[in-house]
């Protein structure tokens, strides 16, 4: 469960700008904020299953927008080539500003 939450909120932080309003409240609070479904259905006075299904079709899009662009899947790739990077860079001598360059680099993602 926590694998599959890590993953939707971070597909949440590349696309939750694609989502509506709802969407992206719904999202916020239960997975952000750690409310039930039932706590989201009082807040919002909607019923529990109308929360489930809005979820649920969130994470279908969320993972849809994944599929297409790939945006998480070339962060996480980019994450371990400079990790890579940084240890092949302990066994050459470079400047200190290229090792300030792949440090600047990412920090951007």
């Amino acid at each position: 469960m926590l694998e599959k939450t890590t993953r939707i909120n971070m597909l949440y932080d590349f696309y939750g700008q694609l989502l509506t309003n709802k969407q992206k409240e719904y999202m916020e609070l239960y997975y952000r904020e750690d409310y039930s479904l039932g706590e989201i259905a009082n807040e919002i006075d909607v019923s529990r299953q109308a929360v489930y299904d809005t979820i649920k079709r969130t994470e279908q899009l969320l993972e849809t927008y994944e599929r297409k662009l790939k945006l998480y899947e070339k962060f996480i790739k980019r994450k371990e080539l400079f990790i890579r990077l940084k240890q092949e860079c302990k066994h050459i001598p470079f400047p200190d500003t290229v090792l300030q360059i792949i440090k600047d680099i990412q920090k951007l993602d």
